[in-house]
């Protein structure tokens, strides 16, 4: 006979203090509400009247609609006033409460990302504050959840989910619902020297294949001997900043004019995309045609076609007899 009380207390213990809370506070103003109706019929004729005088007074709102007007009456509004007031007042403080606290949770980077086919940014920096900019000109509400160790708080709170924590933690990857990400991008550690900054990378590329073998994973790798070890981590794409950075400045040296041309060409590609669209059954037209023909017919649709990716081989600008074959990929420039 004793087992169900229990059971019944065990399960209200278990609720979140909001919802105890809440559970309590009704209790109250049915309790309240029904005795009054009791003991002064003529002042509250019906349950909900009773019902509505309990609210109010516990809200300390006290609109004098309903008014007890016996001795008894009157006592039972002080209880009330002592029981049920601090209540509801505490559970309004909860609320808020809770409201402040799962904002300070999200601020600082403790709250667990819940969408899937998001973008992963793993390190803050320049690089990554401007690839965030771009995805938002590109697309208003895109999908981007930030992994630093570094960072105390949110930088961009109204753009982007933040985790705070180091990306080679499988607890930090899991709180960034690694399993659902469409993409990873991992830049390099400025505050580490390059060697440094490339093995830890490749570290977080291996927690992270691990985690989800499926997703597609770029990462930044500043010396030349750690390619290949980012290639056999699994990376899908490997961009080497310093070689970008070395042909640029080099350019500068050997020739102004072509390091201006080169540098326009950069900021042009600022207001449009290059994009890479495989050679499928829904464009099978393209297939069996010559690069010429296929750059004449894209242009008229305001595409650009400036080469053919063909397994690890990649052709720009190839000769206009150039034939596409089953599995090419084509590289354009749209507005």
């Amino acid at each position: 006979m004793k087992v169900l009380p229990n059971n019944i207390l065990a399960t209200f213990l278990r609720l979140p203090i909001t919802l105890r809370i809440l559970a309590i506070s009704i209790i109250i103003i049915v309790a309240f509400g029904t005795a009054i109706t009791w003991i002064e019929p003529q002042n509250f004729p019906t349950f909900f009247d009773g019902v509505w005088w309990a609210i109010i007074t516990t809200s300390t709102i006290g609109y004098g609609d309903y008014v007890p007007s016996t001795i008894l009456g009157r006592l039972t509004g002080i209880a009330l006033i002592f029981t049920g007031v601090g209540f509801i007042s505490t559970y309004f403080v909860t609320l808020a409460t809770a409201a402040v606290t799962k904002q300070n949770t999200f601020i600082e980077g403790k709250a667990m990302y819940k969408g899937k086919n998001h973008l992963i940014i793993i390190g803050w920096n320049e690089r990554s504050r401007s690839l965030i900019y771009s995805q938002i000109n590109d697309n208003k509400k895109p999908s981007i959840t930030l992994i630093d160790a570094s960072l105390a708080k949110n930088p961009l709170p109204d753009s982007i989910h933040f985790i705070q924590g180091n990306p080679n933690i499988d607890s930090t990857l899991l709180m960034a619902n690694i399993v659902l990400a469409e993409k990873v991008i991992i830049t390099a550690d400025q505050n580490k020297d390059e060697l440094q900054a490339d093995m830890s990378s490749i570290l977080t590329l291996l927690a992270v294949k691990g985690l989800n073998p499926a997703v597609t994973c770029i990462v930044e790798i500043l010396t030349v001997e750690q390619v290949a070890n980012a290639e056999r981590a699994g990376a899908d794409e490997i961009i080497q900043s310093n070689n970008l950075t070395s042909f640029v400045m080099n350019s500068s040296l050997n020739s102004k004019d072509t390091m201006v041309a080169f540098l326009d060409l950069l900021n042009q590609l600022k207001e449009k995309k290059l994009k890479i669209i495989p050679l499928s059954e829904e464009n099978a037209w393209q297939s069996n045609r010559n690069f010429a023909a296929l750059s004449a017919h894209t242009l008229q649709e305001g595409k650009l076609l400036i080469g053919i990716k063909r397994g690890e081989k990649t052709y720009f600008d190839p000769s206009s007899s150039f034939l596409l074959e089953k599995g090419d990929e084509l590289i354009f420039i749209t507005s």
